[in-house]
């Protein structure tokens, strides 16, 4: 018998796990078959009852979630996984594209928004791009980021905020605000540069989302810590 034959197999790396909540058969059968045919393991839950539940079980790296859905709305979903699970990427994906929509989502916490109809290669690279960032591990010395008392945990996405407390656990958006923040501490950080930063945006949506962000950090880490610079934006002071 050939050495070949004793040679180890190796161990392939497990489906990243995604879960589509929508109320449409047809739409959640689509969306569902599309992303397994790109080699994600997906759960399917038909209605906001069935996704809350599995929403809330948790166990899946990014959440596709409809909106308009007949028993549970979309947005009351969404407000009650965040609260539940801060870490959580939830992709917005609903027919109800007008900017206050969209404005709502991202400040209750929703990772992305893509408007129906959609392009099928637009979602997929939407979801491998959200996945892609998504924490791995990392070796030790890059694993955080520090500036003064503050120590950011760029895996578990929570700070210690070196006031004895255990470490905060933060949402997608509010880590990417500290980050941003504790990455240029001392110097005053635009609103424009958030926005782009940490919502890709490369113009202002004429909305308070980075102010609504930053009122929940100050509630987290400690309320004389981001100092609010008039007319410009906000300072760490570490």
């Amino acid at each position: 018998m050939s050495s070949a034959a004793h040679a180890p197999v190796a161990a392939s790396e497990p489906a990243r796990r995604l879960l589509v909540i929508d109320d449409e058969p047809n739409v959640a059968s689509f969306v569902g078959r599309a992303l397994r045919t790109k080699g994600f393991a997906v759960d399917v839950a038909l209605g906001g009852e069935r996704g809350l539940e599995a929403a809330l079980d948790g166990g899946h790296e990014l959440i596709v979630l409809d909106l308009r859905m007949r028993d549970v709305n979309g947005l009351v979903i969404l407000r009650q996984v965040m609260r539940a699970r801060p870490e959580q990427r939830v992709l917005v994906l609903s027919a109800a594209s007008d900017v206050d929509v969209k404005v709502r989502c991202l400040e209750l916490g929703a990772a992305d928004f893509v408007a129906k109809p959609f392009e099928l290669a637009e979602l997929i690279a939407r979801v491998r791009a959200h996945l892609r960032y998504a924490p791995q591990a990392a070796p030790e010395t890059e694993r955080h980021l520090r500036a003064g008392r503050f120590t950011l945990d760029l895996l578990r996405r929570s700070v210690d905020c070196g006031d004895g407390r255990d470490p905060v656990t933060l949402s997608e958006r509010e880590f990417g605000v500290l980050r941003h923040l504790m990455a240029r501490a001392g110097r005053p950080c635009t609103r424009e540069e958030l926005l782009a930063d940490v919502w890709e945006m490369d113009f202002d949506p004429q909305t308070n989302v980075v102010d609504v962000y930053v009122h929940r950090l100050r509630d987290k880490v400690g309320a004389g810590t981001i100092r609010t610079v008039r007319n410009l934006g906000y300072v760490l002071e570490a």
